[in-house]
């Protein structure tokens, strides 16, 4: 083993892990479920100050999970694999449908660092001018401003639930000082918890917190190895490009032939060469078609 492959395991095993009493405590009190999630919130910090962690993948993985969350609030079944069917499979001049432009939606705010003109690209439906008012008015610490914008655009547009998410992410990511967005709390609530408001609305955003931060974390280090082993690998690939070709596996969450910068023949080769290393994997389990990713 190589030194600077040794040097990449060591520091990988010390990447900040979640404590167990973070998300097996049973909190009931207001105070210590926001106790809790500001720990949990604390931790993911030192996480995403890592370099080992892959932070672009890591976004765009999460705004996916965030993407099936909206769509089921909806009422729709499309999954994982339907959402990245539904946008990685797009000819030009198709539309992604609805779920695919919840995916997108999420994919376009968490890409750009937290503004309001990157966050009115991500929702077009809404005014620049609405937009920041809303940011503005949350107040408070990280998750009870979070919870603040929120309520006030599920109040002001009750069905711009998708809109509401997504400036909840990027009022949190402003209190916390992340110059990106990270979508984390569509995924720790549920359809029922978007009827509340109030305190009975911020306990749940906390207990949302608790569990997407420790699942992010816990992405973040299974990130980290995989994308570390892709590096290591990497040396060893000879077509053309692979370079650029591995740097687009190491930020997107999924890649089809046709992304690269290959002929489609030796991307396809070149896909197949990455499995066959360990280094990324088929995500649709077809033999047509086919996804990639880390």
């Amino acid at each position: 083993m190589t030194f600077a492959r040794a040097n990449s395991i060591e520091c990988l095993a010390t990447l900040p892990r979640m404590p167990d009493w973070v998300t097996s405590g049973r909190a009931e009190t207001p105070e210590d479920v926001a106790f809790l999630s500001g720990a949990a919130l604390a931790q993911l910090d030192q996480v995403l100050a890592r370099h080992e962690v892959p932070k672009t993948l890591l976004r765009e993985r999460l705004a996916l999970r965030a993407a099936e969350a909206s769509v089921s609030f909806s009422g729709r079944s499309e999954r994982t694999r339907d959402l990245r069917d539904a946008v990685h499979l797009l000819r030009p001049g198709d539309l992604p449908g609805p779920a695919g432009g919840d995916y997108l939606a999420w994919r376009c705010a968490a890409e750009r660092p937290v503004s309001i003109t990157a966050l009115s690209r991500a929702v077009p439906t809404l005014e620049r001018e609405q937009i920041a008012m809303w940011l503005d008015a949350g107040q408070g610490a990280p998750v009870s401003r979070a919870a603040m914008v929120l309520e006030m655009v599920l109040t002001d547009a009750p069905r711009e639930e998708l809109s509401a998410l997504i400036l909840t992410d990027a009022a949190l990511a402003q209190a916390l000082g992340w110059d990106y967005l990270v979508p984390l709390l569509a995924q720790g609530l549920n359809r029922a918890d978007l009827r509340k408001r109030g305190e009975d609305l911020r306990r749940a955003c906390h207990r949302a917190i608790i569990s997407s931060a420790a699942e992010a974390v816990r992405l973040s280090a299974g990130l980290a190895r995989r994308t570390a082993h892709l590096k290591a690998v990497a040396p060893k690939l000879r077509a053309k490009a692979a370079k650029q070709a591995v740097e687009i596996f190491l930020t997107r969450d999924a890649v089809t032939p046709s992304a690269l910068p290959l002929p489609d023949r030796a991307a396809r080769r070149l896909c197949d060469r990455l499995i066959a290393l360990g280094a990324v994997r088929e995500l649709t389990g077809r033999e047509t078609f086919r996804i990639y990713g880390v």
